[in-house]
């Protein structure tokens, strides 16, 4: 092919000069050996990065199985923080209601709410919106049978007691004490 397209004379010229050594004329059925070295390199390249797939593979189905131990501490986390969050809110719910039930015994003029509480069946008291369901009952109850626990004793009014000086209808004036009647 080469003999075609030089002639006769000059592929004679060239084939001795080039002695021993081979001409390849690219005709579309050749490959060139920069191009041969080409694909050679990227086919070698493509080789090293499935290497390194597999490796990253076979790190991942290792890691697979402390991800699944690190899934169960998540979901052992989570189900601590809700348990924390429920005790948390049973605490605050248990002091809405302790506060609202302390202001209730003291507007019932208790002595001791201490004792008070003893006698009285907590279970069947509810806090609903800001007010304790089922106590007032139970405090007329106690009231009747357990009556030295309130101060129901309400001093009157007039009695003559210090500062109110209305009793008897008469004015008293302090002032006119008479000092001579203590000698």
């Amino acid at each position: 092919m080469l003999k075609e397209l030089l002639g006769e004379e000059l592929y004679s010229q060239v084939t001795e000069k080039l002695g021993d050594k081979k001409i390849m004329v690219d005709d579309g059925n050749f490959i060139p050996k920069s191009r041969f070295d080409q694909v050679n390199q990227a086919k070698k390249e493509l080789e090293v990065q499935l290497k390194d797939r597999d490796t990253q593979l076979a790190e991942l189905s290792k890691n697979n199985k402390d991800n699944e131990n690190l899934l169960n501490q998540i979901k052992d986390l989570q189900a601590l923080n809700k348990q924390t969050t429920t005790d948390y809110e049973s605490k605050i719910n248990q002091m809405k209601f302790d506060h609202a039930l302390e202001g209730a015994l003291n507007n019932a003029k208790c002595k001791n709410s201490k004792a008070l509480r003893a006698l009285l069946d907590i279970d069947n008291v509810k806090l609903n919106e800001g007010k304790l369901e089922g106590l007032e009952e139970q405090l007329n109850k106690l009231k009747e049978s357990d009556s030295y626990l309130f101060d129901l004793e309400t001093t009157p009014a007039n009695t003559g007691g210090l500062g109110n000086f209305g009793r008897g209808g008469a004015e008293v004036n302090m002032f006119d004490f008479n000092f001579q009647s203590l000698k």
